[in-house]
């Protein structure tokens, strides 16, 4: 049986991993002031930059079920089954429009990843695998659908006003957080974004100790994978997060650059670790 492996373009992945692990997706719509784009035409700097000259923020909207539809019926052309990892729907109607249509084809199989950017490919490489070695959709949709529990995925914000601009955090979280210049932690938890842990100082200087603390609070890694997402970042901090995952004993780390959909609602200088728990 040949199968199809899918996400949505928030699995924030580069093309050329994309297309060494045959992975489809499928992207995110976003306005920028009357523009319309697709997440994967336009880089995160160009969504800064038109924020900082207009402070307007961009909208994004969720992938519709007709959309899907269409996108699912063009696999199924090429492919006996799809698996589709969608963002988590603790944040996205993504994922519920992503099994409606489903609902209405043969083979096609969604999974709630209950994270998202790269924590979703870590799931999708885990698919992947399962292709790889003969299992059935099936059997891979309920063996990824439950290894979404195990998915560690947070991240650091340098401020919330995009968090906030995007209706994921209180004004007086927003206040306080530029009062007393802290960089607030991001976890998934249960499919949702929560704050965490709050740092203070630059940045360079703290994702080494937001590193460590991850590892101690999220602990017994899978070492064979990790990633470094980020919207925008200076050489010392993808160094030190680098450092970190090295010292832990991680094989292989990947730094990737998040795309439209995720930068739109974290703003510049975010940044964030991604692994699987054994």
């Amino acid at each position: 049986m040949k199968i199809a492996i899918s996400a949505e373009s928030t699995i924030d992945l580069p093309k050329e991993m994309l297309k060494e692990n045959n992975i489809s997706t499928i992207a995110f719509p976003l306005l920028l002031g009357e523009d319309e784009y697709l997440d994967n035409e336009i880089k995160p700097t160009e969504i800064f930059d038109f924020v900082n000259k207009t402070k307007v923020l961009p909208k994004t909207s969720a992938i519709n079920q007709h959309q899907y539809c269409e996108y699912f019926s063009g696999l199924l052309k090429e492919y006996d089954a799809v698996v589709h990892i969608a963002l988590s729907s603790g944040i996205s109607s993504t994922c519920r429009n992503a099994q409606l249509a489903a609902a209405e084809l043969k083979n096609v199989f969604v999974i709630d990843s209950k994270t998202l950017s790269t924590g979703i490919a870590l799931l999708a490489l885990y698919a992947k695998k399962l292709c790889d070695s003969g299992e059935t959709a099936e059997v891979i949709y309920e063996k990824t659908q439950k290894q979404a529990e195990n998915v560690c995925a947070s991240f650091i914000i340098d401020r919330l006003d995009y968090l906030y601009k995007g209706g994921r955090c209180s004004a007086l979280a927003l206040l306080g957080a530029n009062v007393l210049k802290l960089h607030p932690q991001i976890i998934m938890k249960d499919g949702t974004m929560q704050v965490a842990k709050k740092y203070m100082g630059k940045l360079e200087k703290i994702i080494s100790g937001f590193g460590e603390d991850l590892l101690k609070a999220y602990d017994n890694p899978n070492l064979e994978t990790a990633f470094i997402t980020y919207t925008t970042a200076s050489e010392e901090m993808l160094e030190n997060a680098k450092s970190v995952l090295k010292n832990a004993g991680f094989k292989n780390i990947y730094s990737t650059l998040a795309g439209a959909t995720i930068s739109c609602h974290c703003g510049e200088n975010t940044l964030g670790f991604f692994y699987l728990r054994q």
